[in-house]
């Protein structure tokens, strides 16, 4: 899915290219990406057990066919020719798997590069609409490969791949297949009038029907590679021959299923529903197109019972989720004010109470229903790091697995995002700073192999993500030290606890590389990625144990649109703070749970713990009659390990809020850094400012 600024590039692009490929070049865009993670997590699963399945290799067959041929279509002819001449490979390897023993390790390279090109050309056609890289030097490797494989430096291209639907490109002037032989079916379709690019839907198609058939072949053969081949679909109609894996139905059902289907119809005695059966010598198909029924016959009705479903996935493009959400938001504000109309105070009204309950229910499951279909799962996010891991593991010599556990926890898309970057940079610190040389392992007794594991678990409806590894260990006197050479400590260094000077990696500039490598040491790295972490409204500990390892912990919320909020009271004022930051809330009945510590902070003393006090009004400069602890409210509040308590007049209930962005010309204010995290619109249509625990904490 495509963000609503990279659509709207897109959308330039696709002007200046043609107003009609817009949608097949987001098309594209999406398609193409979600293929090349899906070849990186085979290539990366295969190279670790030094061996390719069957499975896996038609799967990369498939993969680059699919990408060689969109390409083509959008004449972005350097991915397309990279594409196929990984495609070529994998179609020797089809025919004789026993020949990847003579070239396997550079084989995974040579894929994983052009992975990597691809990736960038694609990146560079969502950016620019230009995909001009030079690949050569890849095409060569790969053809010196498939030359090692065939046994042969002289032949140009694999045998038998004039045979293949997916080989390489054919005339349009190729022959029209022999007449249908035992067991194998032809069916003529027609596409609706004026869906334009029937060339390339009779392309997709075929890229359909390709699991359920043993044999496939078309006429024209090879439709994606010529769009002259448009009006020769639409005169004569698309000739499919095919031999089934299961039954002629699943095909027929196939055909029926895909989009821009006017007509099929099937060109030979047996029934359009009538099961697969070897049909006898004398009633081969007629190869003629004349030879069908004086009108197409209808297509075939769905089957009943167990026929097969038609598609039940799509593609929605982001923008408009977005905007499903900004109005489920604004729903969730309407039904507030609606319900709490200060008019209805007072009145007894039965029927209105009921009605507005079933309201908030429909309501409450129309948002889960809009946040569910916004959920991705992190296992996309873990498996880009199987990447980084991979090849920093070869070029710094080191042995490393990689582990991951809870990859199929769900978290919004936004938030995924947003914290790939940071991600990544956690990963490669643990590949660079903290995992030893394997040599080096061996002799203080660990494994050669180090060991990274990604975790993540639905925690009390926040997500939390750990980062840890079983490296060195982060060095307490190390990291003092570095911080006192760039004056940085804010206090003697025998009162910093561990937890606190591990916190200091984190400061700006913060780095204890001597020498910049490709990896760290340029005194950009975990300032920003903590600012990027609280971005999306989530936070970052460290654990840490010399010699053992560190533990990264991410919290983060589980969508950052619409959030359970407590209001608070602060004189005339209403602010809202997250249910999740709050641990407790308590009136002051004792004159001793009130004390000060040397600084003159007021402290609450609670079951034989001090906690500091932020009276709000006193904060943000409101004036309320409520002054006295005994007179308001208490609520202790906690992120990570810091817990603070904050004075309010009194608790107005819980309510669900849209959170807002605080507008841009209040930037220079810096209103986060006192404690704000953005603004919600009330039912009575009053503002409430929500409160961010994590920066309130930061103050003390």
């Amino acid at each position: 899915m495509l963000s609503k600024t990279n659509l709207m590039k897109l959308k330039v692009i696709a002007m200046a290219i043609d107003p009609s490929m817009e949608p097949m070049l987001e098309t594209f865009i999406y398609e193409s990406n979600t293929l090349l993670e899906q070849l990186d997590e085979i290539l990366l699963e295969s190279e670790k057990s030094k061996s390719l399945s069957e499975d896996h290799i038609n799967e990369i067959f498939r993969i680059m066919h699919t990408i060689k041929g969109s390409s083509a279509m959008m004449e972005f002819n350097g991915v397309s020719t990279l594409a196929h001449a990984v495609e070529d490979v994998f179609f020797i390897l089809r025919e004789n798997p026993d020949r990847l023993t003579s070239v396997t390790e550079a084989l995974f390279d040579v894929v994983l590069e052009a992975s990597d090109f691809l990736k960038s050309e694609v990146e560079s056609v969502q950016e620019s609409g230009e995909a001009n890289k030079d690949a050569s030097g890849m095409i060569a490797e790969l053809k010196r490969l498939a030359s090692i494989m065939r046994g042969t430096a002289s032949d140009a291209e694999p045998s038998g791949a004039a045979s293949s639907t997916a080989s390489a490109p054919a005339s349009s002037s190729e022959p029209a297949a022999p007449p249908a032989a035992a067991g194998r079916h032809r069916v003529k379709v027609f596409f609706e009038e004026g869906c334009q690019m029937e060339n390339i839907r009779a392309f997709m198609l075929l890229s359909q029907l390709q699991d359920l058939c043993d044999e496939l072949e078309s006429v024209p053969a090879h439709p994606e590679n010529d769009a002259s081949l448009c009006s020769e679909i639409i005169k004569n109609g698309f000739l499919i021959d095919f031999k089934p894996s299961t039954s002629v139905d699943d095909v027929l059902h196939t055909i029926e299923s895909a989009v821009n289907i006017k007509t099929y119809e099937l060109l030979e005695d047996a029934q359009p529903n009538a099961e697969a059966a070897p049909p006898e010598p004398a009633k081969d198909a007629p190869s003629s197109p004349n030879a069908k029924a004086s009108s197409p016959a209808p297509a075939a009705a769905p089957a009943s019972g167990g026929g097969k479903a038609k598609q039940s996935l799509i593609s929605v493009n982001q923008a408009k989720l977005d905007q499903l959400m900004d109005l489920v938001g604004e729903l969730v504000t309407t039904e507030s004010m609606v319900v709490g109309n200060s008019d209805l105070k007072g009145l007894q009204l039965d029927n209105f109470q009921k009605s507005a309950r079933e309201l908030r229910k429909l309501t409450d499951e129309l948002q889960d229903v809009v946040m569910s279909m916004r959920m991705v799962p992190i296992s996309g996010l873990f498996q880009r790091m199987n990447r980084i891991v991979r090849d920093m593991c070869k070029k710094l010599d080191k042995q490393v697995d990689l582990v991951t556990e809870g990859g199929d926890t769900e978290i919004d898309k936004t938030i995924n995002e947003a914290i790939g970057d940071p991600f990544m940079h956690m990963v490669r610190n643990a590949m660079d700073h903290a995992i030893e040389m394997p040599d080096e392992r061996k002799a203080i007794g660990k494994p050669e192999r180090g060991k990274i594991t990604l975790s993540a678990n639905n925690i009390g409806g926040e997500i939390v993500i750990t980062i840890a590894d079983d490296g060195c260990g982060l060095d307490p006197e190390k990291l003092l030290k570095k911080a006192r050479e760039n004056g940085i400590l804010s206090k003697p260094e025998s009162e910093y606890t561990d937890k606190e000077i591990f916190n200091l990696i984190m400061l700006p500039g913060f780095s204890t590389n001597q020498e910049v490598t490709e990896f760290s040491g340029r005194g950009v790295g975990m300032d920003v990625v903590r600012k990027n972490i609280e971005k999306v409204g989530g936070t970052l500990s460290i654990d840490s144990k010399r010699g053992q390892g560190t533990t990264f912990t991410i919290k983060i919320p589980l969508t950052l649109a619409i959030v359970d909020g407590m209001e608070l009271a602060v004189g005339d004022s209403i602010y809202t703070l997250p249910i999740n930051s709050i641990k407790q809330s308590f009136k002051i009945s004792d004159d001793r749970q009130i004390i000060l510590d040397t600084d003159g902070t007021e402290m609450i003393l609670l079951r034989g713990e001090c906690f500091p006090l932020i009276r709000l009004h006193r904060l943000f400069g409101i004036s309320t009659e409520v002054t006295e602890l005994y007179d308001g409210i208490v609520i202790q509040i906690e992120n990570n390990d810091k817990i603070a308590c904050i004075f309010a007049d009194e608790l107005l209930g819980e309510q669900q809020v849209v959170v807002k962005p605080f507008p841009s010309f209040l930037n220079k204010y810096e209103l986060k850094k006192l404690g704000l995290s953005g603004c919600s619109i009330l039912g009575d249509g009053s503002i409430s400012l929500i409160l961010d625990a994590n920066n309130l904490l930061n103050m003390l």
